[in-house]
């Protein structure tokens, strides 16, 4: 009986550079921590990989009560 390997992709770390290897399926906005510098990042393309920070929308309640 042959054996299942788990595949996976490679991507660079947009903070550091370093190689990020992940394994598939990659989907979009998947979130990944990188294994050397921990920075946060997501997945923005699939084909190719490709990587960049994750960006939070979070508004305190403090900025929306300044709107009104």
């Amino acid at each position: 009986m042959s054996e299942i390997k788990a595949v996976s992709v490679a991507a660079a770390c947009p903070d550091c550079g370093k190689t990020i290897h992940i394994k598939n399926p990659v989907r979009m906005g998947q979130e990944i921590a990188c294994p050397h510098c921990d920075a946060e990042l997501e997945v923005i393309e699939t084909d190719p990989v490709e990587l960049d920070w994750v960006y939070e929308d979070d508004v305190s309640d403090e900025e929306e009560d300044e709107d009104w």
